[in-house]
């Protein structure tokens, strides 16, 4: 990534970038899952430096890359997000999926909403895959009964978007679609992912 302060990413950096595929496979709880990138190399880079270093120039970027990839806004659906701990969000000054989820909402038109609390629980980066399967718990801020966009940074095995499905689903809101800036691919999927096998018709600018 080129690091620069104002309108990233630049045109250099989106063209290394990998689109994530049209849908992914939803996990437990979602009926849909959407993601914009995919999480390596580049894209990699540009949410890692969002989450861990408050560049904050690509959240408009990246909102507008998500909305790109969401298929349809369920009629009154509410933007919510999967919220990192009270703890993680004073020592980074932010909650990136926060950032992310009001970004979307301005965009498409819908109200933003908090309907979520995360318990205090060991941080998803650097686990492993079946780490990940116990993501921490969510417990409801307030209620919502009706169609959710669940928005998060990253998705691996979908464990936390899962986790925090249950207590929206438990309150009564549904469908829930998720909506995340960036997928982590299988190892196998790499390649097949990767910037070279994209068309340049399918990047965006």
């Amino acid at each position: 990534m080129c690091g620069r302060a104002e309108g990233a990413p630049c045109a250099a950096c989106i063209a290394a970038m990998a689109p994530a595929p049209a849908a992914a496979v939803p996990p437990p709880g979602l009926v849909a899952l959407y993601a914009a990138l995919v999480y390596d190399g580049a894209g990699r880079e540009l949410v890692a430096r969002l989450k861990y270093r408050d560049a904050r120039a690509a959240v408009g970027w990246l909102a507008d890359a998500m909305v790109a990839r969401l298929e349809v806004v369920p009629a009154a659906a509410v933007i919510t997000w999967a919220p990192t701990t009270r703890r993680r969000a004073r020592a980074r000054g932010f909650d990136q999926a926060e950032l992310l989820a009001r970004a979307v909402a301005r965009r498409v038109g819908r109200p933003a909403r908090p309907l979520l609390a995360r318990l205090d629980g060991p941080a998803q980066t650097g686990r492993s895959r079946l780490e990940r399967a116990a993501p921490g718990s969510f417990r409801p801020r307030r209620r919502h009964a009706g169609p959710v966009v669940l928005v998060d940074d990253v998705s691996t095995t979908g464990a936390t978007l899962t986790a925090a499905a249950g207590p929206l689903l438990a309150m009564g809101a549904a469908p829930i679609v998720g909506l995340v800036a960036a997928l982590t691919p299988a190892p196998s999927d790499l390649t097949r992912w990767g910037p070279s096998a994209v068309s340049g018709s399918e990047r965006r600018s």
